[in-house]
């Protein structure tokens, strides 16, 4: 059995290496714009062709502990053919001299206060919806994955490829009925505070890196937001690509426990969600430019800053912009003595609830409460 299940492997992932060889064959541009991220183990990669981000179905790593989230996509940004700018902003923003004046929590809650924060940008992670009681893919009897293991996946990232979703869907429409927004999981006082944050005007863009959709659940404004793996809310097919009611795919998912069909070419129809080999979302080339170049302040949260493009946002800004970090650990370019970041430790919904008390906001528990009750 394990012999058959690495041969499918291997035989999978062959099949995409020479459709993926195919793609870059038939692109000029791939040569020029494709960007290799290696991380130690397992290596990822990804294909960029012109402004469009395509996940290699080689890309295995799922953190162990990790809250649900897609695969990992790894590129560097081009935005309307500018990625030498991008590239000029990553490498120039955080050049900041040590001689200027250090920023404090203080300061930065005061500024929010006085209203000189106006374009806040969020960078979420999974941390932000651990308390949502989500769980992760790996843990030992609770993960996902152990859940799904009756399905005999031949891997447990198959559950997220297109390839084995066309042969056997229903590991992922399992899956799907577990985690479908705003059904079973709640939003956090972490998606609460950036439902407020919006509501006050304060809230330029928050780029997540989950799939949950809890932003959307707590009342995030969808332009204010950029689901970086794609989200629940629309359907398509996997073969023609034609759009499918999100409704009804719901209804399939949830109600019948089977994929929906296109009415158009009669293959499946899933979530658009970022599977492997898929094209990550255009709405991140198309706004990301104009995020980092305007925002006034960064706060990122929950995320160990390990997956790009996303990872990169935070250094992506303007060397003026002043950083926030709220998360158990120092991760990224936060690490060391930087006079305009600041690290505050600990958990997501102790710190945004903190937060909100001091700005004066509306109590961010009663918002809470609300949103349980009309749930």
């Amino acid at each position: 059995m394990m012999m058959k299940r690495e041969e499918m492997r291997m035989r999978h992932q062959t099949a995409n290496m020479r459709r993926l060889s195919a793609l870059l064959a038939s692109s000029s541009l791939a040569t020029s714009c494709a960007f290799l991220h290696t991380y130690s183990a397992p290596s990822l990669s990804s294909l960029r062709m012109g402004n469009k981000f395509v996940a290699s179905s080689s890309e295995m790593g799922f953190a162990t502990g990790s809250c649900l989230r897609p695969p990992r996509i790894c590129s560097m940004p081009t935005v309307g053919g500018r990625n030498a700018k991008c590239s000029a902003l990553m490498s120039e923003s955080r050049g900041i001299s040590s001689s200027a004046e250090r920023v404090t929590l203080e300061r930065i809650v005061d500024s929010l206060k006085e209203g000189e924060y106006k374009k806040v940008l969020v960078v979420a992670g999974a941390g932000v919806s651990c308390s949502a009681g989500i769980p992760d893919f790996r843990t030992p009897g609770s993960g996902l994955y152990d859940n799904l293991h009756k399905y005999d996946l031949p891997y447990p990232e198959a559950i997220f490829d297109v390839d084995f979703y066309r042969q056997n869907p229903v590991p992922f429409v399992t899956l799907a009925k577990e985690i479908w927004p705003g059904v079973k999981y709640r939003p956090t006082l972490t998606h609460c505070f950036f439902s407020l944050l919006d509501k006050k005007g304060m809230l330029q863009r928050i780029y997540t890196q989950n799939i949950d959709g809890l932003e959307a659940v707590a009342g995030v404004d969808p332009d204010r937001m950029v689901e970086c793996h794609g989200h629940f809310r629309s359907a398509s097919c996997i073969n023609c690509g034609t759009a499918h009611e999100a409704d009804d795919c719901k209804s399939s998912i949830l109600e019948k426990g089977s994929a929906p069909t296109c009415n158009n070419c009669g293959s499946l129809v899933k979530p658009d969600i970022v599977f492997f080999g898929e094209v990550m979302p255009s709405r991140f080339s198309d706004l990301v430019h104009f995020d980092v170049a305007s925002c006034d302040l960064v706060v990122v949260l929950g995320t160990s800053l390990l997956v790009a493009p996303v990872a990169s946002i935070p250094d992506w800004v303007k060397s003026d912009v002043h950083r926030l970090l709220i998360n158990r650990e120092m991760v990224g370019s936060f690490h060391g003595d930087k006079p305009l970041d600041v690290f505050l430790e600990g958990d997501c919904d102790e710190r945004c609830a903190y937060a909100a008390k001091v700005l004066a906001f509306i109590s961010i528990f009663h918002c809470h409460d609300i949103l349980m009750f009309l749930y």
